[in-house]
């Protein structure tokens, strides 16, 4: 799995921390601009999440790529539907010379199980080699192709999105593939925006469990997997 931050709003924290002011303001954006230090800005946006104004939040977007990740993880990541996304194509984009796939953990694990996985995927691959070869359309032929192949995709979006998708999906009860993702894109919007991604994370970093009875039972563990990330 390959992700990347490509692009996101200059001056995030900036923008974000103006909106906020400019609600309570009785002067113009420009004196506002420049009557505050970055200092003041990440201030005014530990504030902004303390008391949940989180709608300005969404003044700030950031695009990724994600690369090398399975078709099972992106049929989970576009039921965030306030987010955008760009996805290769299985009906444009032709897979002849076969295709790359997702074994998970747990398969990997058992190596006569992992053997048969490898195995049913040369014969996916080999029958849509067949069906391309005997004139099937690429949209006919990627019916055989499984949860597990590979895709590509961008995605974009605001900063009060992501900070709800890492809610959910840096959490242990997230599948894995996904959970890996989050986890990977949360460390790339720290790097570039820390006061606007403070805390975030699974929902168990802010307090307790959310998950109730279906917990991981480790907030503990993952405290403190992410205590120096965020």
């Amino acid at each position: 799995m390959i992700v990347s931050l490509l692009t996101y709003t200059p001056e995030a924290e900036r923008i974000v921390a103006t909106a906020a002011r400019l609600c309570y303001a009785a002067v113009d954006v420009k004196a506002l601009e420049q009557r505050y230090a970055s200092d003041d800005d990440r201030r005014m946006i530990s504030k902004v999440l303390a008391i949940g104004h989180h709608g300005v939040l969404e003044h700030a977007v950031f695009s990724f790529a994600a690369e090398g990740v399975s078709r099972a993880l992106t049929h989970q990541l576009v039921r965030h539907r306030l987010a955008s996304f760009a996805q290769q194509s299985q009906r444009y984009v032709a897979f002849d010379g076969g295709f790359d796939y997702e074994m998970p953990p747990s398969i990997a694990a058992q190596p006569e199980l992992a053997t048969r996985f490898d195995d049913e995927m040369r014969r996916l691959a080999d029958l849509y080699a067949d069906l391309r070869e005997a004139g099937i359309a690429a949209e006919d032929a990627r019916f055989v192709l499984p949860n597990a192949s590979h895709s590509r995709l961008i995605m974009t979006m605001n900063a009060r999105e992501l900070r709800h998708f890492f809610r959910l999906r840096c959490c242990r009860r997230s599948q894995w593939e996904i959970r890996a993702l989050a986890t990977k894109m949360l460390k790339e919007v720290i790097k570039v925006a820390p006061a606007l991604f403070q805390k975030a994370g699974p929902g168990c970093l802010a307090g307790a469990c959310p998950e109730g009875a279906m917990s991981c039972g480790a907030a503990a563990e993952v405290r403190r997997e992410f205590a120096d990330l965020v």
